[in-house]
This record gives C-alpha cells, sequence and structure tokens, in this order.
C-alpha cells in the first residue's frame, strides 16, 4: 500500500480579515460518518457564527467533499479543499467558521481567508506520513544505547519504550523498508552479539512532520 499524509493531531488556529473572524479546525478522520459528526458538532458549538464550511477528504474510496453554508459558491469550501490536496492530505475534516465582522470582503477575500485559515490550521496540525512500519524488540548494552539511538535515528525509526535492566530492551518502530539496513548496522555495531526480533508490522502514522511552505 502507498504511503500518504494525514494530520497528525487535532488542532485549530484563528484568522482575522477586515473585521471577520475565521476560526480553522481540522480533525484526522476515518470515515464520512466521523467527518460529518465533526461538522455537526462545530455547528452547535458555533451555532451565533455566520457561516460553518467544510471539507473532507478520505483516501479509501477518494472522497471529496465541501461546503460553503451560505458563503459565495467557490469561495469556501473548494479553497478550503484545494489547500489538502495541494499538500496531499487525506482523511482530513476541516471546518472554518466565520463570525461576520460587517464588511463585505468579496470573492477573492473570501477565497484567500477560507483558504488561508485552513492552511494556518493544518500547519498547526501537522502532518504524519501514513506507510508500514515494523517494530522490533532491540537488545542493546549499556556502552551502546547512545550509538544505537543513533542508529534508530538514520533509520527513521522511533524508539517507543526503553526497558532498564541489566541491559536495555528497546522497542523500536522502523519504516519497513530500512529494516534490513538497520538490522544489518546492528550486526556491524555489536559485532553479530545483538540480535533485533520481530514483533510485528502495521499500516500507521509516523512522527509529525511539517507541512509546505507557501
Amino acid at each position: 500500500m502507498n504511503d500518504y499524509l494525514v494530520p497528525f493531531q487535532e488542532a485549530e488556529a484563528e484568522l482575522t480579515e477586515k473585521r471577520s473572524r475565521f476560526i480553522g479546525h481540522i480533525w484526522r478522520v476515518d470515515s464520512e460518518e466521523e467527518a460529518r459528526r465533526r461538522i455537526e458538532e462545530t455547528r452547535k458549538r458555533h451555532y451565533a457564527a455566520r457561516h460553518n464550511c467544510f471539507c473532507y477528504l478520505l483516501r479509501e474510496g477518494m472522497v471529496l467533499r465541501y461546503g460553503d453554508d451560505g458563503e459565495p459558491q467557490g469561495t469556501a469550501g473548494q479553497p478550503m479543499l484545494n489547500v489538502f490536496q495541494r499538500e496531499g492530505v487525506w482523511n482530513v475534516c476541516c471546518v472554518v467558521t466565520r463570525y461576520f465582522g460587517g464588511i463585505l470582503l468579496g470573492a477573492g477575500g473570501l477565497t484567500r481567508a477560507y483558504g488561508g485559515t485552513a492552511k494556518l490550521a493544518l500547519d498547526t496540525a501537522g502532518v504524519s506520513r501514513m506507510r508500514l512500519w515494523s517494530t522490533l524488540a532491540v537488545p542493546c548494552t549499556y556502552p551502546l544505547y547512545e550509538r544505537m539511538r543513533l542508529l534508530v535515528d538514520a533509520a527513521g525509526g522511533i524508539i517507543e519504550d526503553a526497558d532498564f535492566g541489566a541491559d536495555i530492551l528497546l522497542t523500536v518502530t522502523l519504516p519497513v523498508e530500512d529494516r534490513e539496513r538497520f538490522l544489518s548496522q546492528v550486526t556491524e555495531l555489536s559485532a553479530g552479539a545483538l540480535e533485533p526480533l520481530p514483533v510485528e508490522e502495521g499500516f500507521r502514522p509516523g512522527p509529525r512532520e511539517e507541512t509546505k511552505k507557501p
């Protein structure tokens, strides 16, 4: 299965344009039902707002949906959707709430405000790469601990847990395509004395990555 980006975490960001407040909310979602629930929750929380515009993108079925909630057609939901398409982010739901400030922004101003707020929310959330990961139980001696940490980092891996006893037992998760190279490096580092054992493989999000800069 090919890797792809998802939001790293739930986030919120705010932008003010000519006295109108635009509040962007973002979540990782796995289904249309979950996305619609997030949209409805936001509408209830911001019931006094003039608009609660939304978009969501789901990898399974390549589902793309958006709504302008009373704004001129094409000035809200579509610009928000475009942000996630440009960034290559899936399994995401975004709602931008607008509290009207009394000054009309025009189509161009609305497009920039809604798209800009969605981008701010995504930048706040960060992104994570969904891919196939391999989890290993890696024995380690205390003298080799710092060098082992460097090996894990160089392989794009994460130390999920460390059990410090007579020796150290690390739980390491790394991209499956880097596993064999990592195992060879551990063998070389320890002169064959340390043997990592496979625990499991799974398709899951990795560590936080930064979004693209404008």
